[in-house]
């Protein structure tokens, strides 16, 4: 009797054995090698301060705004949804997964930032047509002055992404992951500006430059984001982001400028994912 029972128990050990080994196998089909993303979200930042040197050579202009003060423009101060969806700050993320177990990603990231020249009392050094200066200047749109990257500051970044799988339902449906990306690009600046337009100041008139998108320098960031993710394929992120980028040769009335500030970004964004590629275990 000991025998037979054993012999059943055996039987039905192995027969669930391969049940729940098909099973697996089945649900690793369903898991396929790649994915790819797609966010769309609104940014908020803070900039270290920074000199802006501007050379006029025509102008007898060699001289540096010394350790001013920059402030974003989020864009939404009539309230949100007032204005077109690509005028507040905004950003993107384009990516896919080269291998979604190991959690290895490719991104395009970029991130629609403003950077306004404050109104303050600037300290202006160097050559001011000719003359060398060491003063300090009220700057601001009454007196004759402005500096804007206001159609853009914005960084380009190609990234790498490492993501950790930190919980999930038994179905799925929800999940949430931590991402780490690390990227490096160019930068996309749109230039604004006017420098000593008050003829009544006492120094020579000059004219605003025409306003204009250029590739202006380099840009690295690094960037740590919480996704929660519904329904497998709709997603929510919320990341963090410091950035280090360096504008040169920017064109300005008669010459050009340059300038180099660091970046803290908050960042929201919904997206939708979508697994790709050959099964996994093909």
């Amino acid at each position: 009797m000991n025998k037979k029972i054993a012999i059943g128990s055996i039987a039905i050990i192995m027969l669930l054995t391969a049940t729940f080994s098909a099973d697996a196998q089945t649900e690793k089909k369903k898991d396929r090698k790649h994915e790819i993303y797609f966010s769309w979200g609104y940014n908020k930042e803070t900039y270290t301060n920074s000199n802006i040197r501007v050379n006029q050579p025509s102008l007898g202009n060699n001289y540096t705004w010394v350790n001013i003060n920059g402030q974003d423009h989020p864009g939404w101060d009539e309230g949100i949804f007032h204005k077109a969806l690509s005028i507040p700050q905004y950003n993107y993320r384009l990516g896919m997964f080269l291998n979604r177990r190991k959690g290895w990603a490719v991104e395009i990231n970029f991130d629609h930032t403003k950077f306004l020249f404050e109104d303050q009392t600037a300290r202006l050094n160097g050559t001011l047509h000719g003359k060398q200066v060491d003063t300090l200047i009220h700057f601001n749109d009454a007196n004759g002055y402005y500096y804007y990257l206001n159609n853009g500051a914005n960084f380009l970044l190609f990234n790498l992404v490492k993501r950790w799988n930190l919980v999930a339902d038994r179905s799925g449906n929800v999940k949430i992951d931590a991402l780490a990306k690390l990227g490096v690009g160019p930068v996309i600046p749109h230039v604004q500006d006017g420098f000593f337009l008050d003829s009544t100041s006492g120094v020579l008139q000059e004219k605003p430059n025409n306003p204009h998108f250029q590739l202006g320098g380099w840009n690295v960031g690094a960037e740590a984001a919480i996704r929660a993710t519904f329904g497998h394929y709709v997603y929510l992120e919320y990341s963090n982001k410091v950035d280090y980028a360096r504008y040169s040769g920017l064109k300005i009335y008669e010459g050009t400028a340059k300038q180099a500030f660091g970046t803290y970004e908050m960042i929201l964004s919904l997206g939708l994912t979508i697994p790709t590629g050959r099964r996994a275990e093909e």
